[in-house]
């Protein structure tokens, strides 16, 4: 079977979900909920309720092998999580992080927006489909997941959350592929309305060389750090900080196929033609997944 691109959309179909550290200042403090135990069972683990414990989670065991390129904890603590939060996942794939921070929110009174492909008519069928996956898996098990708000993000879209609810939008490798869709100005903008004073929009993504000039439609998969400012701060962010847990200094970012040359994708070919059995992975294999940045920005108080 051929390897997809990691979003779908007109250009790309998702194929591995959405990505991502030092401890940052908390969006705790904006949560509702008294804090769940952080401390370890030496017999069985971390305490249910825990970061650590739905990181450790069985139902991970597909995506666990990513950890050491995405960083989850890091990223997630970077970004300010804490109980009670109010979080917004744009466009959240097959679920990376969902399987994370579904968990974790749900048991400590916190509330996960995922914000999907919007499924206008004539719906993309590639979308369709990994939107009716996202939702067999997430709306199937309120015991383990709580209960998600499923909302849509898409040109026409409207909210992607209740108007200044959200204490974190998260944009995890997607922004490229919103240049791509002349989606990516109302992706900050809808960002931006939905978080509430102080809250954070974090975002994670495949990072080109800061002297490169920057392609409009990103057809590489790889963003300059100032251009993502400066769409942010066109929305009206401030940038608060970043951090460098998912930089890769092995990654050239000259691959023949982009960014999705790389793992977890491991293109063999242009994308829409067949695979290549005669392509060598080994060297970019041996490079990991890309390198990222990973940014902070807020919303003024």
């Amino acid at each position: 079977m051929r390897k997809r691109a990691p979003f779908a959309t007109r250009r790309t179909i998702v194929a591995g979900g959405v990505s991502i550290g030092l401890a940052g200042l908390g969006l705790a403090a904006c949560g509702r909920a008294k804090p769940a135990a952080n401390s370890a069972n030496d017999d069985s683990g971390p305490s249910e309720g825990t970061l650590q414990w739905a990181l450790a989670g069985d139902w991970r065991a597909a995506d666990r092998p990513q950890d050491r390129w995405r960083h989850p904890e890091q990223t997630l603590l970077f970004f300010g999580l804490g109980p009670g939060a109010t979080v917004v996942e744009v466009w959240p794939g097959k679920g990376y992080w969902t399987e994370i921070l579904a968990p974790y929110l749900a048991r400590n009174d916190g509330v996960l927006y995922a914000a999907n492909f919007q499924l206008a008519p004539p719906a993309d069928p590639a979308q369709a489909e990994i939107v009716r996956r996202f939702k067999a898996r997430f709306d199937g098990d309120h015991k383990l997941y709580g209960t998600l708000k499923m909302t849509q993000f898409g040109l026409t879209s409207g909210p992607i959350a209740q108007a200044g609810a959200a204490d974190l939008v998260m944009f995890a490798n997607t922004v490229n592929v919103w240049m791509g869709d002349a989606l990516v100005d109302k992706a900050f903008r809808d960002a931006f309305a939905a978080l509430k004073p102080g809250g954070v929009l974090g975002v994670e993504q495949h990072r080109a060389p800061p002297d490169q000039v920057q392609d409009p439609a990103a057809a590489s998969g790889y963003v300059s750090e100032a251009y993502v400012k400066k769409l942010a701060d066109e929305a009206g962010f401030m940038f608060s900080a970043s951090s460098e847990i998912n930089a890769n200094p092995e990654d050239t970012k000259d691959h023949p196929f982009g960014v999705w040359t790389l793992p977890p994708t491991r293109l063999s070919a242009p994308r829409g033609q067949p695979d290549n059995p005669n392509f060598n992975h080994a060297k970019y294999d041996l490079i990991g997944e890309s390198d990222r940045m990973t940014l902070k920005f807020r919303k003024p108080r």
